[in-house]
């Protein structure tokens, strides 16, 4: 499995480009959320980039025309990454017709002009940041949900890689599959189209541990307390409790307790297309709910922080302030030097 070099250790900047909240996508936001000082801080945890997720509203109007103002965040936010040794995932985490967590915005996948504005915005990003392609990596779009879609998405992602391709033929381009960049949804994904193509997923498991007590879970108590490690059929129960049989096929099967064991398990099949197509794994998104006892959290990280260093997977952790994950937060200040040293 090759590696995606310079994109070991990361850390998400969910919330300042991107999911901002209704009448949130404001200059005092762009201008006051992230600042240099967190570039700063988050170097100095021995990281070595940061995944930038952005927005369509940052940057472009609901008709298509460009923001220029937006572009400059995404500017200043490279710059400031450079002049501290960080390299950049520049992440498209909504785009116009599409937004991943508003399943009646999804027109993006059956309009042919959403499609066309899709490649278009990969041709403007690569104009303006192919030029970086040295700490610079692009990955196309957050996760897609609905798996009725996964053909039709390698088809506009085959599409906007052969228009990147055109302007610029080395700057690393990430893809991710359906059910939320799921494992299961690499698997689903056509054969990489060049070398220079990245595989991503999203780890959140078990989700009965990581989104306990989370207010927009249907089903969720508000109370919810769930420990790791656990017996497996105690999570299962939980989680069943929850979301019925959607997450099952986390647990496997047996009695034993989940624990570092769990992820080996788990990352085996994103391994096997990675040992099959000879591509680079990252794992975009992974964390824990600020609702969970600090101590069980740190024992999670350990875990998967541990599979993550066995199969020479790269990451980024969801992620740096707020947004219910966020690992600067007070919640974690009994865990944080340990914490940020496993990054």
């Amino acid at each position: 499995m090759r590696e995606f070099k310079g994109f070991k250790k990361g850390v998400n900047l969910g919330g300042w480009l991107s999911q901002c909240g209704e009448g949130n996508y404001t200059k005092e936001r762009f201008d006051t959320f992230i600042t240099e000082k967190d570039i700063e801080k988050i170097a100095g945890w021995g990281t070595d980039h940061v995944r930038l997720p952005v927005d369509f509203h940052l940057f472009q109007n609901e008709d298509g025309s460009f923001i220029e103002s937006g572009f400059g965040y995404i500017d200043r936010c490279i710059e400031w990454c450079g002049k501290y040794n960080l390299n950049t995932v520049l992440d498209l985490h909504k785009t116009i017709g599409y937004i991943f967590d508003d399943k009646n915005y999804c027109r993006f996948f059956t309009d042919e002009s959403l499609q066309d504005n899709f490649v278009r915005v990969w041709e403007e990003f690569t104009r303006r940041y192919g030029k970086y392609s040295d700490k610079v990596a692009f990955e196309l779009l957050n996760e897609i949900t609905a798996e009725e879609t996964a053909q039709t998405w390698n088809r506009i992602a085959e599409r906007t890689v052969k228009a990147i391709r055109r302007i610029n033929t080395d700057v690393r381009i990430i893809i991710g599959g359906i059910y939320n960049s799921s494992i299961y949804g690499l698997q689903l994904l056509d054969k990489p189209y060049d070398e220079n193509i990245v595989f991503t997923f999203h780890s959140y498991s078990p989700m009965i541990f990581t989104h306990q007590s989370a207010y927009w879970v249907e089903n969720m108590p508000g109370d919810l307390s769930v420990a790791y490690p656990e017996n497996l059929q105690v999570l299962r129960k939980k989680s069943q409790e929850v979301f019925g049989n959607s997450y099952d096929g986390e647990f496997g099967s047996g009695n034993k307790t989940i624990d570092s064991s769990f992820f080996d398990r788990l990352f085996a099949e994103a391994v096997a297309v990675s040992e099959k197509y000879n591509v680079p794994l990252y794992c975009g998104e992974y964390g824990v709910i600020d609702r969970a006892d600090p101590e069980c959290t740190l024992r999670w990280f350990e875990d998967i922080h541990a599979a993550f260093e066995k199969y020479d997977i790269a990451r980024a952790v969801w992620t740096y302030k707020e947004k219910d994950f966020g690992i600067s937060g007070k919640h974690y200040n009994s865990i944080a030097e340990r914490l940020v040293k496993l990054l």
